[in-house]
């Protein structure tokens, strides 16, 4: 009876002692997202449309024939679609369409903040639009000679609208946008 006893004792013994020696668990510290992108180096972008501006060197560009362009930033999960049309007398309609882009998002929007842009010296003029909240998009812009061009232009990430979320991403592909405009010259 000895025996069975003392046999039972280890084997609880050792139970206790394999379940007891684990690592005591403590909660984790509430963390803050950490989003570090590199310093934006931009280079000269010119092809064979009427325009050309400086972009980030960190981008994927790609042309379509039609002056359209798609500047893709992959680590940041967003496109920036560039829209190129000729003037023809159309100044109007080519503005209005443009606005009207923008205040689509105003159902999703907390505000929107227009600023308008003027290079005399250059001829380009135009708007920029900061879309704040949770909307699809969080920049646009146009931009004219209200000759010959127009050129608009929207950020749109591949994820779920979240602003605080996407923020730090959003605030440096908006001077990523900033550089397009203020670098734009007509050829």
């Amino acid at each position: 009876m000895l025996k069975k006893t003392s046999l039972f004792s280890v084997i609880i013994f050792t139970f206790l002692l394999v379940v007891g020696c684990k690592k005591e668990v403590l909660p984790k510290p509430n963390a803050q997202l950490s989003l570090e992108y590199p310093v934006a180096k931009y280079l000269h972008f010119e092809n064979e449309c009427p325009f050309t501006f400086d972009i980030n060197s960190e981008v994927v560009l790609k042309s379509k024939p039609n002056c359209d362009l798609t500047i893709e930033y992959p680590k940041m999960k967003a496109t920036v679609y560039l829209s190129y049309k000729p003037v023809k007398n159309n100044i109007n309609l080519l503005l209005r369409d443009a606005q009207k882009l923008t205040y689509e998002h105003v159902i999703k929007a907390d505000g929107i903040v227009e600023r308008p842009f003027l290079n005399s010296k250059n001829k380009v003029y135009g708007m920029f639009y900061e879309v704040n909240g949770n909307a699809a998009t969080n920049a646009q812009f146009y931009l004219t000679d209200s000759i010959h061009h127009f050129i608009d232009c929207s950020v749109y990430f591949y994820a779920k609208p979240n602003f605080d979320s996407i923020m730090p991403a959003s605030s440096y592909i908006k001077n990523d946008m900033q550089t397009i405009m203020e670098t734009l010259r007509w050829k």
